[in-house]
């Protein structure tokens, strides 16, 4: 009998210690800014494009400079501009590392526009242009089937990152998952969904 315990007692131990360090083991890689650093939770980055000469880093502005909102998340004009600071928000709030594939709310810093809406990036169907477009004035937290358009993903490309869209928040939903890359139009490099050639990024502590 005091053996039969002993052999339970022990695989007890192991599926519980098993669960501890599998779960760890399994964990994401966390994202790194361009120091080497762990990117975390609330902190404020610059989002900069890897390539040269493709412009600088993002911000909110009205398209086509017109007093729209809400607004839509652009690349600067010029490359030595580096754009508005973002904070990132995982999906569990007590997580203080921002790791690779796992769902993030990312939002502008405050700062004063004409539109009074939050600065949470989210996806909208632009119909003048017949993308999927990266705007503001998207819900923070609360992760389901209400905020399935707020939650975006860092992942890993090549030696770099990109950002996706791809959220898993919602068990049930019927989500697009594509690749964040850029276009231009009316002068303007402006961030949406793309089947083409994503936007390859890195993260700069502000």
């Amino acid at each position: 009998m005091k053996a039969t315990l002993t052999v339970v007692t022990f695989l007890l131990f192991s599926i519980s210690t098993c669960s501890f360090f599998c779960s760890a083991a399994e964990e994401a890689d966390a994202v790194l800014d361009i120091d080497g650093k762990k990117v975390r939770a609330g902190v404020e980055y610059y989002v900069l494009p890897v390539i040269r000469g493709s412009g600088g880093g993002l911000t909110a502005s009205s398209f086509n400079n017109q007093t729209l909102c809400p607004l839509s998340v652009v690349q600067e004009q010029l490359e030595v501009e580096r754009g508005q600071p973002v904070t990132f928000r995982p999906e569990n709030p007590k997580k203080g590392v921002i790791r690779v594939s796992t769902d993030v709310n990312i939002r502008f810093r405050s700062a004063f526009t004409i539109c009074i809406q939050s600065n949470v990036w989210k996806l909208e169907y632009d119909e003048e242009t017949g993308r999927y477009i990266i705007v503001t004035n998207g819900v923070e937290g609360n992760p389901g089937r209400e905020t399935i358009s707020n939650w975006f993903k860092i992942e890993k490309y090549e030696r770099d990152y990109k950002l996706v869209y791809c959220p898993t928040v919602c068990n049930y939903c019927k989500v697009i998952c594509k690749d964040v890359g850029t276009f231009i139009k009316d002068g303007n490099r402006r961030l949406a969904l793309t089947d083409d050639k994503p936007f390859r990024v890195m993260f700069k502590k502000a």
